[in-house]
Order: C-alpha cells, then structure tokens, then sequence
C-alpha cells in the first residue's frame, strides 16, 4: 500500500481526529506518492539517531511518539534541517502518533501496560483536555511496587523510580504513561492503591509520603515503548508490513 492507504488505515484504527494534541498526529513527512510501505520502523522518539536507523534498516516509514512538529511553526534549519533533510533524501516518511497512542483502548500504551500487569478489565481514567488518556484497574492479585515494576520491564538504569509511601501489596492500580506525574492527584481522588507513570517530579515527594500513596515512575521513555511495539504487532497481523522497533534509551 502507499502512504495514503495507510494514513486513512492508522488515522481510523487510533482515532487521531478525535483528540485535540499539540502534536501533529499523522504524517509528518511525506515520502514519494507511488512508493509502496512495506516496511515500518517504530521508535519513541523521531531524532537523527532513530532516522538514521531507520535508513539504515531500509525502512519505507518511521513511525513515532514523539515527532517533529509540535503545534507551533518551526524553521528547518539546524538540527532540524538535518533531521528532515535525512528522510527526504532517504525518501522515508514520518508519521507521528501522541495522545490518540496513549489512549488507544487496545494499542495505547496505557492499555498496553494494564494488559502487561494481568488487569483483564480496566476503564478510562486520568482527564487531560476534556478526554480521559489512562486507564485504572484491579491487579489480577495484590503485588508490590518492584513486582509492578519487573512486569513492566522498568529498570533503575532507565530512569524508574518507585515512591513506596502507601500499601506494601497494593490491588488498584491508575496508569498513564509519560510525563503526567500530577495526575497523582487524580489517582488519590479515584481512591487507588497505586499510580504508574513515566517521570516523576520532585515536589510531588512529601506530598506522597504525607498521603500514603504508591507511585512507580518507570522513565517516560519506559513508559511508552508499548504503544509503538503494539503498532507494530497490528501493522504485522493485520496488514502485512514488516516491521522493526529501534530502540534508543534516553535514560529518562
């Protein structure tokens, strides 16, 4: 298929007209009309270090995160100049996919890590422009933060932190992934045991203590790798593309 099939495939499966994102969701960088995407790169992030990669893995697209554009006119020169210039040489599109990925009830990375943590039902939680991203779910059986954290597949070399104030075995879980620390808040009101996201923030420390709140920050970078991958293992399946996901830690 070419790029536009597979746009109007990707914008119907996530949605991405429905959310109101700095991002701007969808292609962000064409590639030629007739060229045919058979193969998909996926990463988090779209910087020179993953665009390179994907090049170099003959990828037809590069599928993100975290793009290029991000609600504001930006020139093309500098870093981003190389960055663009790349793909246009390269003739590999980007395509980026924020919000409408964490959300996704089945591929999002909120979902994904509720799957990942055995939760069979889990509904929407944590509002964020009028829409809620998260999910919040019962544990399959009472688990400890680190237990959480080895499911997930965080590592303290990546980031993780865990905030163990509440629980030592904790059942109810809130889930959004990465930089949304303050939706704590949202999670002590909802009355949960647990909140899991990407980074944490330093003012939050006394307060968590003080509430008796659980919190596992796994690294906003560890906290969204599930949304790609599943992209993936949908683009895969459903449609016959082959696939890759570079991975390029940023520790944070």
């Amino acid at each position: 298929m070419n790029l536009k099939e597979l746009d109007d495939i990707l914008r119907t499966q996530l949605a991405i007209a429905d959310f109101d994102d700095i991002s701007l969701n969808g292609v962000q960088v064409a590639c030629s009309p007739d060229r045919q995407i058979t193969r998909v790169a996926v990463a988090v992030d779209a910087c020179q270090a993953t665009i390179d990669a994907a090049i170099q893995e003959k990828a037809d697209m590069l599928f993100v995160h975290h793009g290029l554009f991000w609600g504001r006119p930006i020139a093309v020169d500098g870093i981003h100049y190389n960055r663009v210039k790349a793909l246009l040489d390269a003739d590999v599109a980007l395509y980026a996919c924020h919000l409408p990925l964490d959300a996704h009830p089945v591929l999002g990375n909120n979902a994904q890590m509720a799957m990942c943590l055995g939760m069979k039902e889990f509904d929407p939680f944590g509002m964020y422009h009028g829409q809620s991203i998260g999910y919040k779910g019962r544990l399959p059986f009472p688990m400890t933060c680190q237990e959480i954290a080895k499911l997930l597949g965080f590592s303290e070399l990546y980031g993780m932190n865990i905030l163990p104030f509440g629980k030592e075995e904790v059942e109810t879980v809130g889930i959004i992934s990465g930089g949304a620390a303050d939706d704590v808040f949202q999670a002590m009101e909802a009355g949960l045991d647990c909140f899991v996201t990407g980074e944490c923030r330093h003012e939050l420390y006394h307060t968590l203590r003080e509430s008796g709140m659980d919190m596992v920050c796994g690294g906003h970078y560890q906290s969204e790798v599930f949304g790609v991958k599943a992209v993936a293992r949908y683009l895969e399946k459903e449609h016959g593309i082959q696939t890759v996901f570079i991975d390029r830690k940023t520790g944070l």
